[in-house]
């Protein structure tokens, strides 16, 4: 019987080898596997059809994980509960989809039990498993291997690095479907809407001040009034905009900044006042297109140290998105 390990850090050495060795594999005998898979999920994936990833135990845990990851990706998936799928769930399942059944003995019962209705829906098995020669890879069109030397669990005994390795795998089909589909960032943030990742990949359009909260004078406007409206809307800055020719449209002429107040008043004192928005206004203020990452304005701010980009398109001003708007969306 195999004996404890008397250190944490062993347990991590032995998963981390394993996927050393799986890397390995990718590389050498099972990479015409690996493309045939590929292949079969990409065909797919491009006539519309699903993925339905299938495990029971902690490799139904590593499917759950796996069916997630391609759904977040750009596969559609789903995960299929193979107990369940005993008693109705099948119905679920259309000519033409994937199974990805993950069982690394290969010889899981609920998982062979649905083999012949898997070939009577018109589906194509693909299966990770560690043991190539098991019921599972015998009935599947691809099997991928996932063996491991030896488990982290010092008997031996509990999925541990051969899940890791499951799960690694998983990714990286994930991944390259990800990267051969040509998915980019803004279908990423289209399917990630929420939380912090979601505002990081949020687009300008969606966070900038539009309308009413848009700070907005003319160059003729006086200083009393500028100073107003920066106090009113709040953002520690006025854009200075004249007439686009068409109905509620503008151009940027300038903005007017809570530094350019201060330093006005350094220059000239109570005279202040008598100025305009036209006379102090920075002529070439920084702007951003409203279809850009919201992380992208943060960059750009910090860079440049200021606090606010006015949004323009076709020279038109949108509005304006300011640094407390995406404080939130600096990773922690």
């Amino acid at each position: 019987m195999a004996q404890a390990l008397s250190n944490p850090s062993q347990y991590v050495r032995i998963e981390a080898e394993a996927l050393a060795r799986l890397a390995e594999r990718l590389d050498g005998d099972m990479r015409p596997a690996v493309e045939h898979a590929l292949a079969l999920l990409s065909a797919r994936s491009v006539a519309g059809q699903r993925v339905a990833v299938t495990g029971l135990g902690k490799s139904g845990l590593i499917a759950r994980k796996i069916a997630a990851t391609l759904n977040s990706t750009g596969t559609r998936a789903m995960f299929l509960h193979p107990v369940e799928a005993l008693h109705g769930d099948l119905g679920a399942l259309a000519p033409g989809d994937i199974v990805l059944a993950l069982s690394y003995s290969g010889e899981t019962e609920e998982l062979l039990r649905l083999l012949p209705a898997f070939g009577r829906l018109g589906t194509t098995l693909i299966s990770f498993t560690g043991c190539l020669t098991s019921t599972l890879a015998n009935g599947s069109a691809v099997a991928l291997d996932v063996s491991v030397a030896e488990e982290a669990c010092g008997l031996n005994l509990a999925p541990t690095a051969s899940t890791t390795v499951m799960l690694a795998l998983g990714d990286a089909l994930a991944l390259e479907l990800s990267r051969r589909s040509g998915f980019q960032p803004h279908h990423f943030a289209d399917l990630h809407p929420g939380g912090r990742l979601g505002r990081r990949l949020a687009k300008v359009r969606d966070l900038m001040h539009l309308g009413e909260e848009l700070p907005s004078v003319s160059p003729s406007t006086p200083m009393s009034q500028v100073i107003y409206e920066m106090s009113r809307k709040k953002l520690g800055m006025t854009t200075v905009l004249t007439p686009a020719g068409k109905k509620g449209k503008f151009r940027l002429a300038g903005i007017v900044s809570d530094g350019d107040l201060r330093r006005l008043l350094e220059r000239v004192g109570p005279h202040a006042l008598e100025r305009t928005a036209g006379d102090i206004m920075n002529r070439t203020p920084q702007t951003i297109g409203p279809n850009e990452f919201a992380s992208n304005a943060l960059v750009q701010m910090e860079a440049r140290k200021i606090t606010s980009l006015v949004v323009v398109e076709h020279d038109l001003v949108l509005g304006v998105v300011h640094l407390h708007d995406l404080w939130q969306l600096a990773p922690r």
